[in-house]
């Protein structure tokens, strides 16, 4: 069975997959082309970055050694310390419990996705949301 964090690594492989063949894109053109929801392109664009793979130029994404990892590896330990003392939390409580926005949120668990460190579950509401926990 396909789990979330598998899903992120698709994710990031059609993003990877885009990039490669169209060039540099603007995060609209990634979410059109890709057909991506946003926060699908987030954990993507979090999952590159840990592999060192994505680059952000002039609001622009492009392949290439990250210049990522200070914002979203810092990011990402602010949602590992969140979780590992909060425990289980959807998106929305992390972000606000370690004070960054949700869009970093997203793409720090692209980062811990990458390193196998937490579990992510969607969650059956109105509206559809992520629970994560530490591995």
């Amino acid at each position: 069975m396909k789990t979330l964090t598998d899903e992120f690594g698709w994710n990031a492989g059609k993003v990877w997959k885009i990039l490669s063949t169209k060039g540099p894109l603007k995060e609209e053109t990634l979410l059109e082309t890709t057909k991506l929801k946003e926060d699908e392109l987030w954990t993507a664009i979090g999952w590159l970055a840990r592999e060192g793979k994505i680059c952000r130029e002039n609001n622009m994404y492009k392949l290439g050694k990250t210049n990522l990892t200070p914002k979203i590896g810092t990011d990402a330990g602010k949602v590992w310390n969140t979780v590992a003392k909060q425990g289980e939390l959807d998106v929305s409580a992390i972000a606000r419990t370690a004070q960054i926005t949700e869009v970093d949120a997203y793409y720090a668990l692209g980062w811990l996705a990458r390193e196998d460190k937490i579990e992510c579950k969607k969650i059956k509401s109105k509206d559809p949301k992520i629970k994560v926990v530490l591995k």
